[in-house]
């Protein structure tokens, strides 16, 4: 059976695998996190 996506030999499926990947990778940074992460890298005041 031949794939439902244009990109070689990939499932049908993962094409929305990657859209939903993405949209979470673009999602910004919420601020207590940005805030633990300066913590840990020793940047903060705590």
């Amino acid at each position: 059976m031949p794939p439902a996506s244009g990109r070689g030999d990939e499932p049908g499926w993962a094409g929305g695998l990657r859209k939903l990947y993405n949209s979470v990778v673009d999602e910004p940074l919420p601020d207590s996190f940005k805030d633990l992460l300066k913590k840990l890298d020793g940047g903060g005041d705590a």
